[in-house]
C-alpha cells in the first residue's frame, strides 16, 4: 500500500488522498483538487483508479468526482443521504452506498466503514492499514461542524462516542479533511469534543 496526499485549492486546502495497491490500483478519497493532479500521480506510479471513496457529500470533498469517473471509469461510493444535487452537495447520484456489512475490499486492502453523521447526515469514517480517514467528523483536537444544513450536534455527539469506544490501536493515524493529522489516542486523550465536555 501507498499514500499519496493531495491538498486541495485554498481557502478551504481539504486533504486528499490516493491509496495505491500492491496489485496496480487506485483508491481517491475525497477529491477536490485539480483533476489532473490525481492523473499525474497515476501515470508516474503506474496506477489505474478503480473506487472513489467520499466521507461525505459537501463541494469542497467532491470536486474532481465527476472529471476523475469520465477519465477512469472509477466507482463513486456516498451515502444516499448526501446525494441531494444542491449547492451543497452538489452529486444527485453515486454508483454504490458502503456495503452494509462495513467492509469495502479491494485487493488486498481491506476498508472498514463506520457511518458516522453529524456533520452531514451521510458522513462516514473509513479505516485502512493502520490509518483512519475522518472527513469532517473528527480533527485534531476539534470536529466537524453541525450547525450547516444537514448537520446535527446529537448526532455527532453518538458518532464521536462510537469513534471514541472503536477497537483501533492508540496509535492510528486520523487523516481529517481538512487541517493536520493526529492519532487516535491523541484525540481520546485530549479531544474535549470527542470526550464530550462541550455536548
Amino acid at each position: 500500500m501507498k499514500l499519496i496526499h493531495i491538498l486541495g485549492p485554498a481557502m478551504l486546502y481539504t486533504n486528499t488522498f490516493l491509496v495505491l495497491t500492491d496489485a496496480g490500483h487506485a483508491v481517491a478519497i475525497d477529491p477536490a483538487a485539480a483533476p489532473q493532479r490525481y492523473l499525474d500521480q497515476l501515470e508516474q506510479n503506474h496506477a489505474v483508479l478503480t473506487h472513489i471513496l467520499l466521507t461525505h457529500g459537501h463541494y469542497d470533498h467532491v470536486g474532481a468526482v465527476g472529471a476523475l469517473q469520465k477519465a477512469t471509469g472509477a466507482k463513486v461510493y456516498l451515502e444516499p443521504a448526501d446525494r441531494q444535487g444542491s449547492q451543497m452537495f452538489p452529486l444527485a447520484s453515486a454508483d454504490a452506498a458502503y456495503p452494509a456489512d462495513g467492509r469495502l475490499t479491494v485487493d488486498e486492502l481491506t476498508f472498514t466503514v463506520w457511518r458516522t453523521p453529524g456533520h452531514t447526515p451521510g458522513s462516514v469514517c473509513l479505516y485502512c492499514n493502520g490509518y483512519l480517514f475522518s472527513g469532517d467528523t473528527l480533527f485534531a483536537g476539534s470536529c466537524g461542524r453541525t450547525d450547516l444544513p444537514g448537520g446535527s450536534t446529537a448526532d455527532m455527539r453518538r458518532s464521536l462516542s462510537l469513534l471514541a469506544e472503536l477497537p483501533l490501536p492508540a496509535d492510528t493515524r486520523v487523516l481529517p479533511g481538512h487541517g493536520e493529522d493526529t492519532t487516535l489516542g491523541e484525540e481520546k486523550r485530549h479531544n474535549p469534543y470527542m470526550m464530550g465536555a462541550w455536548f
